[in-house]
This record gives structure tokens, sequence and C-alpha cells, in this order.
């Protein structure tokens, strides 16, 4: 049986705001005096400033942001076939997710052109230090600082989704699937339309891509199983910021892996009351599928790298202006 599969980055959902307001509020009730511990003044997750010397406007934006940046991963076996940065403005309780498409092509050079090996998803599994290479991969092609990582498993976002009630979606298509050659074998059966999807469903709804002949498929493929996640994701968010349930913690803890402390969480889930939806923007990394090389040729993800830097302007808010020929903040490959 796999140890992970595909799973989206309902790790936003579980980590910042089901686990975060969970422990904020455990902490609230089970602490001696009903108080909550306080990080130290000294923020544990912003790193200290430097000199200004020699440092773009971004650069300059971006060490005196508030934003604290996550990756945010699913898995298959070894590959992360679910990959997001997720960034949360402190101050201004804004955040931003960029879904990267697994098929991302991200060039190393100790393999050819264009292998499996050249595509984002491969890192994890073939670096010695999965998740740092995953993080610095994600650095390199979006020029955003990854503070940070979260990855959950099967069991986790099953539980999330459980330990919440389910999920409210609206779902746009019938989406029937079926591999028998999938370990445990794969079956997808989701009636379209307004409905709670649980668990194992919500696993079944988010590996959707493709139907079994005779029913509907996504006309843009990854892509849309992209969006599809993000909608999941927002629907699951704005549950759980209506919850008060330090039980989920016990639910969902268990299968997190992240580099996050408890002081750390303590922190964001204080700053994260009075979060909305309606301050969450999610998008894809800019960019267009393409088929490469041969023998036979495979399908990869292009970033485009000027797209990308306007979000990452945007991100920090700063001009375009400010822009210098020499700051590159994408890394598309040959």
């Amino acid at each position: 049986m796999k140890q992970f599969i595909k799973v989206f980055c309902i790790s936003l959902a579980i980590f910042s705001a089901v686990i975060a307001t969970g422990i904020y509020t455990y902490a609230k009730f089970f602490s001696p005096e009903g108080t909550i511990p306080v990080p130290d003044e000294e923020d544990p997750i912003v790193a200290e400033e430097d000199e200004d010397d020699g440092l773009t406007p971004l650069e300059k934006a971006m060490r005196d942001s508030n934003r604290v940046n996550a990756l945010l991963l699913g898995f298959e076996g070894a590959r992360s076939d679910t990959i997001m940065l997720a960034s949360f403005d402190r101050k201004t309780k804004e955040a931003d997710l960029i879904s990267i498409p697994r098929d991302t092509y991200y060039k190393r050079d100790k393999y050819s052109a264009y292998s499996e090996m050249q595509k984002i998803n491969a890192v994890y599994g073939t670096e010695e230090d999965g998740y740092k290479a995953v993080m610095k991969a994600v650095e390199e092609i979006t020029g955003i600082s990854v503070d940070k990582y979260v990855a959950v498993n099967y069991d986790g976002v099953r539980a999330a989704v459980d330990a919440i009630g389910g999920v409210e979606m609206n779902v746009p298509i019938h989406m029937k699937y079926t591999d028998i050659y999938d370990k445990p074998p794969l079956y997808i059966d989701i009636k379209p339309g307004p409905q709670i999807i649980y668990g194992d469903k919500a696993m079944e709804l988010l590996r959707f891509r493709q139907g079994d002949p005779g029913y509907p498929s996504f006309p843009n493929g990854d892509l849309g199983r992209v969006e599809m996640q993000q909608q999941f994701i927002k629907s699951a968010i704005k549950k759980s910021l209506s919850l008060k349930l330090p039980s989920v913690i016990s639910a969902v803890y268990p299968y997190v892996e992240t580099n996050f402390t408890i002081t750390e969480l303590l922190g964001l889930a204080k700053d994260a009351i009075g979060f909305s939806t309606d301050n969450l923007k999610a998008q894809v990394l800019p960019g267009e599928a393409k088929l490469l090389g041969n023998n036979p040729p495979l399908s990869f993800y292009i970033p485009n790298g000027q797209e990308i830097r306007k979000i990452v302007y945007d991100l920090y808010d700063v001009p375009l202006t400010a822009s210098t020929e020499e700051e590159s903040v994408a890394h598309a490959g040959d």
C-alpha cells in the first residue's frame, strides 16, 4: 500500500486554520490560568534585518515583509505530486496560494535534458534532503524565499476533513474513474451537484483529473484538478475558521510533518484571528504545457518568468519599475 498518495494542499486548512486555531483554543481553555502562551517579542519566524547595502527594492521588501511563506506538499510514493506555496501576511491578514504543477520543468544538470527527473515532482525522492531540495527548487522557480514546509499524508487529510464535519462543494461534473492497477485499486464515483464531501470522497475528488470512457474529464487536465483543489481549500478554510475544536489537534497532528514549531504556530494562530477567505487569493504558477524531447516526448510545464515576476512584485507591493536587468526571479530551464 502506498505510504503517501496524491494529496492537495488541504494542509493549509489543516495547519494554518484548523491546527493553529485548535492550538490557540486549546491553550486558552486548558492552560492553568486560561491564558495563551505568547511567543517572545523577537519573532522566531522573521529573520534578523541585514544592512541595505546591495539589496534590490524587491529584496528589501522581502526582508521587511510580515509574510510567512510555507511550502505545502502532497505525495505519491517518492514524488511530490501536489506542490503549493502559501504566503500569509501576518499584518494585513492576506493569504496567497500559488499552485505549482507537478510537471513543472526544473533543470538539474545530473539528469538528461528532458527526462522525468527534470520535473519538479521528482526532486523530493532523488535528493539527499528532500524537503530542503524542494524548497530550494520552488525558491529558484518563483524567486520567493520559502521559510517553512508542511506535508500531510492520506490519513491526515481524511482525519482533517472528517474532523471539521466535511467540506461543502458544488461538484461540476460526474467524476467517474477506475484504475484497477493502482495500489490499492482506485474507484472514483462522485455525482455532480451541491454536497458535503467527507474523508475518502475528498481524496477521490482531489485526485480526479480524467473520466472513464463515456464520462467527462476536466478540459484542461491537471490544471483543472489544481483549480478544483483550490476551491476545496477555500471551502475547507472557511469552515475551519468557524470552528473551535481542540480535538482537531489530536485527530490530525500525528499525520503532519513540518518544521513549524509550536511557538511559531501559536504566533500564527494569534495573527490569523480575523482572517477571512475573502482575503485568500489562489492562482496557478504562470506557464504553459509543452511536449519536449523524444523517445517518447514528455509533457512539461514551462514557467513564464516574466509573468512570475509580476506576481512576486505584486505580492510584496513593489512596482515593476523597481526591477533591474540583473534580478532574476524565475528559473524556467533551457
